[in-house]
């Protein structure tokens, strides 16, 4: 019972190690994929998950890494950090336990489904049920009386919109299929209403914090009107990308990407660079000035009747920003809290660069194309995964272990 009793003593301990399983598999599962269809290594009849016609392997993938591996850690995240930012009571070990259990059971159900599809529906359902379990009790977080709550509330609604894109996802599934436009809303929402505003919400309230703990003579700066600018930039990309209108996402992009550069500017990113632990924010924040200016190029290239840079901006924006800052926070979480040294040791640093190494790898392939990423070992899509792969199982083997075992400085929790 001892395991049991350290492994749930605190929130971000269950919850991390969920988002690593599920992360590896997930990643493992679309590399093998890649392997077959991309980089002609093998026949795809030799990897041929059932899944029926109307969910194809792009979608999964999808599903698999907005709502499978990046929800576990800001949920542990969250339910750590949110009481502390509201001097609220702590959510409950029964509710972030439930909620993990939930979610995890959820998961595994889902992963059984890409070979066999009837445990998906289920699957999906137990996931929703740990999601609404962890977003109720964030929610009562926000509602505690606090002066600064906006932080909370901002990803308390975020955390909302992606309980109506799992819905959604779910709804499809069970109509088997429903009509696209739900799968083509769960995507759009979990990325652009759920992930990007809960990510770029905890940067602007934590990446000015650490940097003061760290820069000498720093002037801390929280300018809300950057981001209230951000957030609506994101809404007006999503309604104009589910109208259809994409020529015209530069006019939602382009001042997101000039708000960005601003506030990394503010941040003071080159002094942010002196220290690796900071540095891997600060590059992982820039990743996303980035992504938003290839959207906006894409964009108006595209108003000008040119197709370019296809999957690009996704890639800039899920692998450079949303994985490079979660590497980042997660990190910083689980050193602080098993007693050990917030600092960027080897595995972490490697792990880093390993990441930024893949987001150039798969938007190499984007930008390169056939001519250079066709069949064989050498498929950069497929180098990509294996990259990815190598990093985060790396840093999974440094940090994983902390979540079951009990800190080091022989403090509770």
């Amino acid at each position: 019972m001892r395991g049991w009793s350290v492994f749930f003593a605190a929130p971000h301990r269950a919850m991390f190690l969920g988002g690593t399983v599920q992360g590896l598999l997930g990643m493992l599962w679309w590399a093998v994929n890649l392997g077959a269809q991309h980089a002609g290594l093998y026949s795809v009849t030799v990897w041929a998950p059932h899944l029926p016609a109307y969910l194809p392997l792009s979608w999964m993938h999808g599903l698999l890494m907005i709502y499978g591996f990046f929800p576990f850690f800001i949920f542990g995240f969250l339910i750590t950090a949110a009481p502390r930012w509201q001097g609220a009571p702590e959510v409950t070990k029964s509710v972030y336990a439930t909620s993990f259990l939930l979610m995890m059971a959820g998961w595994v159900g889902v992963d059984a489904g890409l070979f066999l599809p009837g445990l998906l529906p289920v699957g999906l359902g137990l996931v929703l049920a740990g999601w609404l379990v962890g977003a109720n009790a964030l929610l009562g977080v926000a509602r505690h009386a606090n002066p600064e709550r906006r932080h909370v509330w901002v990803v308390a609604i975020a955390l909302g919109l992606g309980v109506s894109g799992l819905a959604a996802f779910l709804a499809y599934v069970v109509g088997g299929p429903g009509p696209a436009w739900l799968v083509e809303w769960a995507l759009m929402i979990g990325l652009w209403g759920f992930l990007l505003p809960v990510l770029v919400t905890v940067a602007h309230r934590m990446l000015p914090f650490f940097s003061s703990g760290v820069i000498p003579k720093y002037l801390l700066r929280r300018p809300y009107w950057a981001l209230w600018l951000l957030l609506a930039a994101f809404a007006a990309h999503i309604l104009l990308a589910l109208a259809g209108q994409a020529h015209w996402l530069w006019l939602a992009d382009l001042p997101a990407a000039l708000a960005t550069l601003y506030l990394s500017v503010i941040w003071q990113f080159r002094r942010g660079l002196a220290v690796r632990i900071l540095a891997v924010l600060h590059i992982g924040f820039a990743w996303l000035t980035v992504a938003l200016a290839l959207y906006a190029a894409q964009s108006l290239a595209g108003l000008a009747g040119y197709g370019i840079l296809g999957l690009a901006p996704l890639h800039a924006l899920t692998i450079g920003f949303f994985t490079s800052m979660l590497l980042g926070m997660v990190s910083r979480v689980t050193l602080g809290h098993s007693g050990r040294s917030v600092a960027a040791d080897a595995a972490m640093w490697l792990a880093f660069w390993g990441m930024q190494a893949t987001a150039v790898l798969r938007i190499a392939a984007e930008l390169l194309g056939e001519c250079c990423s066709g069949p064989g070992p050498f498929n950069l899509m497929w180098l990509a995964a294996l990259c990815w792969l190598a990093a985060f199982g790396g840093w999974s083997l440094r940090y994983a272990p902390a979540y079951w075992r009990a800190r080091v400085d022989g403090k509770p929790g």
